[in-house]
């Protein structure tokens, strides 16, 4: 083969390696401005708690990420540390349920520093959200929700919290994946973030680079129990959501059934039924241990995560009509979805 032709050959396999970044893949050449202009509405929020009132975080994905501190003997009490944001300056706070669904006491650290007390106005355990209120005597300074569907994979973020209660802190990253269900329940559609969140950053906000919240910092995978660049947050346009709705009623009713499921070999249709609560809305509509419900509303259901998400998002009262395969009998149902109990693990 003459030499020209052979490095023009050359040249067209090699060419793609060596393609040029494009013009706005810059870093930002500092990240301090953006700092400057959230930091005010971060906090930090120190919990005490009656000891043995929640199990501890296990060893394995994912590990929620609140700060342990003080463990007293004695059965007395345990603190905890984690983070939050205000979202309105008559001092409202977005945080964590598990960081102060347990709380018998809530201290509130502002950004100067001053420490507040702190109430509980609303939480919500499937989403693993909550809101607090302080009073501070003067308008407090806030963020505001950004659109997460408007991140997309790879886009810069913020995020900000209160790790080991060291106090605020600012950590930068990317979104590395976006839906990430990790089995934290049925509502675990999460933002994927690179950047480091460690213990007591729960509760704290991932910002956009404009310093809107796209994302409630919540969990992360860790074999040691710090970051491993692996950490979830709750989408803000789920979070805003739910916020706005425990600040207005102080809790979100959920459906429920009264069963205990489980998914069924991979490509068979449905989810099992495997428990079924005596008192509970299915027994009283007829559905017995080993049925198998196919679809809700004549939309299929192929998983029990799926299977809880339907029922927890329709009010209590909802008459929802189930199709069902009994022992290979194919026949409709309906039942009337009672109110999902506190803290529930079953649907």
């Amino acid at each position: 083969m003459p030499a020209r032709r052979r490095a023009i050959i050359t040249a067209l396999v090699v060419a793609p390696a060596i393609l040029r970044p494009q013009r706005g893949f810059a870093m930002p050449s500092s990240f301090a401005p953006l700092v400057r202009s959230v930091a005010p509405a971060i906090v930090g929020i120190s919990v005490t708690q009656v000891a043995g009132a929640r199990k501890p975080s296990p060893p394995h994905l994912p590990r929620r990420n609140a700060q342990p501190q003080e463990f007293t003997g004695g059965g007395a009490v345990n603190k905890a540390a984690g983070s939050g944001f205000i979202v309105t300056a008559s001092g409202i706070i977005v945080t964590n349920n598990h960081v102060v669904g347990d709380a018998a006491r809530i201290i509130v650290t502002l950004d100067d520093g001053q420490r507040l007390p702190a109430r509980i106005i609303g939480a919500d355990q499937l989403t693993d959200l909550a809101v607090v209120k302080i009073d501070a005597g003067r308008n407090l300074p806030f963020v505001r929700w950004g659109n997460s569907a408007h991140m997309a994979v790879g886009d810069w973020i913020l995020a900000a919290g209160n790790p080991f209660d060291l106090g605020t802190s600012f950590t930068a990253g990317i979104i590395s994946a976006r839906g990430r269900e990790i089995g934290d329940g049925p509502f675990d559609h999460f933002l994927q973030l690179d950047a480091p969140i460690n213990p007591g950053n729960s509760g704290g906000p991932s910002f956009d680079m404009n310093g809107h919240v796209i994302g409630v910092n919540t969990a992360i995978v860790s074999p040691s129990g710090g970051s491993v660049g692996i950490g979830f947050a709750v989408p803000s346009n789920m979070a805003r959501r739910i916020i706005a709705a425990l600040i207005a009623h102080g809790s979100i009713p959920r459906g429920w059934l009264g069963v205990s499921v489980a998914d069924l070999p991979s490509g068979a249709a449905g989810v099992e039924l495997t428990g079924i609560e005596s008192d509970g809305p299915a027994a009283r509509a007829g559905l017995e241990p080993g049925d198998v419900i196919l679809a809700i509303n004549r939309l299929p259901v192929n998983d029990a995560s799926a299977l809880i998400r339907a029922v927890a998002s329709v009010p209590p009262g909802s008459i929802e009509h189930l199709r069902i395969n009994r022992n290979g009998r194919i026949f409709g149902l309906s039942v009337v979805v009672g109110r999902r109990p506190a803290e529930l693990g079953s649907d």
